[in-house]
């Protein structure tokens, strides 16, 4: 490639990735092995005391999950990344560098009903907490963050509803807090949004859906920007102080702005194994190369939908913030302008019972859990995804019980508007 920085599709085909040394190989090797061998003992100090980079062990790094970690941070615009077993792991990977017992986050309201249990329920017992707040209450947030909060969060495109944050207003809450901004990007990808530019710390993926784009892996990642003086505060203890399984090393003073990456790789997958198997990372790389393409269809077949199911009398309303009704269309011509991702709600009427009658009459669609895929998927997230939560809580997710929560794929769109056509038939007749 030249010197001039290349564009996003260039970077999703090339980036992180060169011909294999050994063979001339064009496409990356799934490199099936747990271990590698060292040059001699001194190499294999070095590695271990972090003074030189290289490979270990394939819980901490392996060549083609590198290759992947590589590539979304080029796509995001980063300064270092790691690839996980699921995006699960990609939040518990982001913030375990930060927190400690006692400490919290706070959290946008709005969120994917299995991270709401994980940072409800499953945090708890690391000793953190979370608070949830209405991000569009800016006040709000201000206010839940206390001497102990480590973290802003929140989803560019929130799932199910679609709600589109404003992102640029989280980073300065969070700048002025001095604490990192963590955001979740599954459901725009950084072809529609780059987070880092509107100032946030930290990205993470779950790479299982967009990503890969066809429901073969599971995987997660984490990039970090490399712009967080983690040693401006007393509240960043692993990345500010020395580490005492590194022989005292303080991975900001010696890394810079690479010592999120590398004590997330060393201390982090190291100590919690979350790690994304070759394999996985193998399928995610060549499904990252269509990303683009992927994602401008749709787009566009999303657009269309949505303002389809807007006219239609059976519906009472859709979440999509493509539509000039949105509550948020505004600011997602600021935060998404290529267009508002492919994942909204639809309220039907006839409540709950119709929602139910809809999934089980399509066709096309497919009704799993999943989203992000080239299929066009649908799900019922009061009696599914979000079905942990009390209904108030699912209500502020946009996860009603009147709601469906749809993903739509990049087959023609005539066929899927048909789909959903009968689908509506049955279930309001």
């Amino acid at each position: 490639m030249t010197d001039k920085t290349p564009g996003f599709d260039t970077l999703a085909v090339h980036a992180g990735t060169e011909p294999d040394a050994a063979t001339g190989a064009r496409q990356v090797p799934i490199y099936q092995s747990t271990s590698y061998v060292f040059r001699d003992a001194d190499h294999a100090a070095r590695l271990f005391n972090l003074e030189e980079v290289g490979y270990i062990y394939s819980r901490l790094t392996n060549p083609t999950v590198s290759a992947l970690a590589n590539r979304v941070t080029a796509l995001e615009g980063g300064a270092g990344g790691i690839a996980c077993s699921s995006g699960h792991a990609a939040q518990i990977m982001a913030l375990f560098p930060l927190m400690a017992p006692g400490c919290n986050i706070v959290s946008s309201s709005r969120l994917y009903g299995g991270t709401i249990t994980q940072f409800s329920q499953t945090i708890r017992r690391f000793g953190w907490s979370a608070t949830f707040v209405d991000t569009d209450d800016l006040e709000a947030v201000k206010a839940a963050i206390d001497e102990n909060t480590r973290a802003l969060f929140c989803e560019t495109i929130a799932n199910p509803g679609g709600y589109v944050t404003d992102l640029g207003a989280m980073a300065k809450i969070a700048d002025e807090a001095g604490i990192p901004l963590i955001v979740d990007n599954t459901t725009a990808t950084p072809w529609l949004c780059k987070p880092i530019e509107h100032g946030a710390t930290l990205v993470v993926h779950s790479a299982t859906k967009y990503l890969t784009g066809n429901g073969t892996v599971t995987g997660g990642i984490v990039v970090d920007s490399g712009k967080f003086d983690w040693s401006a505060s007393d509240k960043f203890p692993s990345l500010s102080q020395p580490e005492p399984a590194y022989h005292g090393l303080t991975f900001h003073a010696a890394l810079g702005p690479m010592a999120f990456t590398f004590h997330s790789i060393a201390v982090g997958l190291r100590d919690l194994g979350m790690t994304m198997n070759p394999q996985g990372a193998h399928y995610t790389l060549m499904g990252i190369e269509t990303l683009g393409l992927r994602m401008e269809r749709h787009v566009k077949n999303a657009q269309a939908v949505a303002e389809w199911l807007e006219k239609d009398p059976r519906v009472e309303a859709v979440t999509y913030a493509g539509l000039p009704s949105s509550p948020w269309h505004d600011r997602a011509q600021r935060v998404v302008p290529k267009g508002a991702g492919a994942l909204f709600t639809v309220a039907i009427k006839g409540g709950y019972d119709a929602c139910v009658r809809l999934v089980d009459s399509l066709k096309l669609f497919s009704h799993v859990a999943n989203l992000g895929d080239t299929r066009s998927l649908i799900i019922h997230p009061a009696s599914t995804t979000h079905r942990q939560l009390e209904e108030e809580q699912q209500v502020q997710a946009g996860a009603a019980p009147n709601v469906v929560r749809i993903s739509i794929g990049i087959e023609d769109v005539a066929d899927i508007i048909a789909d959903l056509d009968q689908g509506l038939a049955a279930a309001t007749a």
